[in-house]
């Protein structure tokens, strides 16, 4: 479990996950931690769920790396269910929410934990050459992006590592289906099992090569 004052940051942080699944997503980076890798993130947003991948990272001696190139999924943008018009610009009329998460981890206390990535994903894993202890995949939910994301990450956690993907809806009447495919994917490559399912929060080992 976090500390309080953490898990109330958590809490109180602009974002879309919850509380269950935030623990679940603490308890997987506290473990995997102890691999001695840096826990990495796709899908930034305002910095709710780096808050306990930074909290964990700090506890482990490690540190937590977070990539987005901070104007938003598809699903944010104006016009769109999870669009806010309080993280657009005004000067150039985008969504630009880096400050907002920069303000997030400075009331955390956690800036010190953290590299954040400006940039698309894609571009980021190209250039990314070490291995890492655990993924968290919660970028782009279209098949594209949730595709590109897997396939940039998940062949860079190390064996005993985790690969954590979230929105994991296998009906779809729940949510979109791109997370619910890479999923599977990565369960029938064979590389990665099955050690925990919150909600839409998916768990998986790597125990094998390949993706």
């Amino acid at each position: 479990m976090p500390a309080p004052e953490i898990l109330s940051a958590f809490e109180s942080a602009k974002g879309f996950m919850p509380v269950k699944e935030g623990l679940a997503l603490y308890e997987a980076a506290a473990e995997a931690g102890k691999l001695g890798l840096p826990l990495l993130e796709v899908g930034t947003y305002c910095g709710r769920s780096t808050i306990l991948l930074a909290d964990a990272a700090r506890e482990a001696g490690v540190v937590a790396v977070t990539v987005d190139h901070h104007r938003g999924s598809e699903e944010q943008q104006p016009g769109w269910e999870y669009h806010d018009a309080t993280v657009v610009d005004p000067e150039v009329g985008l969504m630009d929410t880096l400050p907002t998460f920069r303000r997030t981890l400075r009331k955390a206390g956690l800036e010190d934990h953290v590299i954040a990535v400006v940039g698309r994903s894609p571009q980021a894993a190209k250039v990314w050459a070490g291995e890492l202890g655990f993924v968290f995949i919660d970028g782009g939910h279209t098949d594209e992006h949730a595709t590109a994301d897997y396939e940039g990450w998940a062949p860079k956690v190390a064996q005993g590592g985790l690969l954590v993907i979230h929105d994991v809806f296998p009906n779809p009447e729940d949510g979109g289906q791109a997370p619910y495919r890479i999923y599977l994917r990565a369960l029938e490559s064979g590389a990665f099992e099955e050690i925990s399912v919150t909600d839409s929060l998916r768990v998986l080992r790597r125990v094998g090569a390949g993706v």
